[in-house]
């Protein structure tokens, strides 16, 4: 069962829950630019990194690839107009990442207005609906336009399907005419706020209930699902707020008692899998198999609820056959099937770490309700004291916290995590 909660505060936060559990929370943000269409102004041609770096309005140019399959013909040059979407916010020291392949996303289809490619999700397994979605694609762009067939489309009549390729049709005719005479840099397309958004992805797979209390959110949609409309703040009122804030910790626990330590770094994000209190023989292969599948189902959630883009590698407790790496893998992949941003589980690297990658579009739960600790700037630790050397650059100023001060803190910490670990 699914469930959305989304609550207007001083800002709005929206949550889904599955089965009783917080697996997405995000909040709308007044600069997020993902997937929004820009009309960009190109900066500065760099033939080395066969790319552009194109004014889009933001402190950062953006980056554009200049080798896209659609758009090789198509020459830029320093000065040139270009209409551009952000595939990838502003990270760190990068600017965001831009295409000139603008898509539209609907709940059953994706609309490619500048493409003449049709494809089906590769979620859609039975192969005479792929063909047939295939076809259905083909007829309705009349290659005058490419399509997604996304995995809702597999279940959706046709005449859904055909009616929300006519309204994204539109939406990229108003799109183009406001860009024909639009300066350049300037918005040009934005997408529903995150709220509507999770209901667009939602619905064809089903949403039991819509809590709100934005009365616009109940308006639009109470006459089409279950809505409840209440005055108070819906996740407040859940406790999902303190889920939330759990899943900024480090340490997850399993009801096993194993645990998962999960670090964000800035070029991927690493995960391990660890027995910890798991009880019985660390010898018994039955019990190291039940933990790392109790794993899989957890890494899902977390990596959805944390918002986890890019490189992930998966440093599972160790199996020694490739049948037990086969179950492993098989249920990963089952476990992401609910998640609506696009997963790939490519499988055991030479050194026995799963690889995944997934899409990278707004910042994770850590960025969005935290910032980098001024005093250790990310590095996860302070230096002893009596190092001079490194805490010369001012860092001596900061209270220091022995370690045995330090040790008691952690045991308390965990023993109070392990007493929660039935919501996390």
């Amino acid at each position: 069962m699914r469930e959305i909660i989304a609550a207007k505060g001083l800002v709005q936060e929206t949550a889904v829950v599955e089965d009783g559990r917080l697996v997405e929370f995000v909040r709308d943000e007044s600069d997020a630019i993902a997937d929004t269409v820009i009309l960009g102004r190109v900066e500065r041609i760099a033939p080395g990194l066969r790319a552009a770096f194109v004014d889009i309005g933001e402190e950062k140019n953006g980056f554009l690839p200049l080798e896209e399959t659609h758009f090789e013909a198509e020459k830029l040059n320093t000065g040139d107009r270009v209409l551009v979407q952000v595939k990838r916010e502003a990270a760190g020291n990068k600017g965001a990442f831009l295409s000139r392949d603008i898509a539209l996303a609907g709940s059953y289809v994706i609309l490619l207005p500048k493409s003449r490619y049709v494809g089906v999700s590769s979620r859609i397994t039975y192969e005479p609906r792929r063909e047939e979605l295939k076809e259905m694609g083909e007829h309705l762009s009349g290659n005058a336009f490419g399509l997604v067939m996304r995995t809702s489309s597999e279940n959706a009549d046709d005449y859904l399907i055909r009616g929300e390729i006519r309204s994204l049709w539109k939406t990229w005719e108003e799109l183009a005419r406001v860009a024909a005479t639009a300066h350049a840099p300037s918005l040009i397309y934005q997408k529903t706020g995150t709220a509507e958004q999770l209901l667009i992805d939602y619905i064809p797979s089903g949403v039991e209930s819509l809590t709100t209390n934005i009365s616009e959110l109940y308006e639009n949609y109470h006459r089409k699902m279950n809505v409840y409309f209440t005055q108070d703040d819906p996740i407040k009122a859940r406790g999902l707020d303190r889920e939330r804030d759990r899943a900024l910790d480090r340490k997850v626990w399993l009801k096993s008692g194993g645990n998962l330590i999960i670090d964000e770094c800035e070029a991927l994000t690493v995960i391990d899998v660890n027995t910890a209190k798991s009880t019985g023989s660390k010898q018994d292969r039955q019990i190291l198999i039940r933990t790392n599948l109790e794993a899989c189902h957890e890494i899902a959630r977390q990596v959805r609820l944390r918002n986890l883009g890019g490189i992930i590698l998966i440093d599972m407790i160790d199996m020694q056959t490739d049948e037990e790496r086969a179950i492993v893998l098989d249920a990963l992949t089952m476990d992401f099937q609910q998640d609506r941003v696009k997963t790939v589980i490519h499988g055991f690297t030479s050194l026995g770490l799963i690889e995944m990658t997934r899409r990278r579009t707004k910042k994770s739960l850590r960025n969005n309700y935290g910032h980098i600790c001024p005093v250790c700037h990310g590095a996860g630790f302070l230096p002893d004291q009596k190092d001079s050397a490194i805490f010369s650059s001012g860092v001596e100023s900061v209270p220091h916290v022995s370690d045995q001060h330090r040790d008691e803190t952690e045991e308390k910490t965990d023993g109070e995590r392990n007493g929660d670990e039935k919501q996390v």
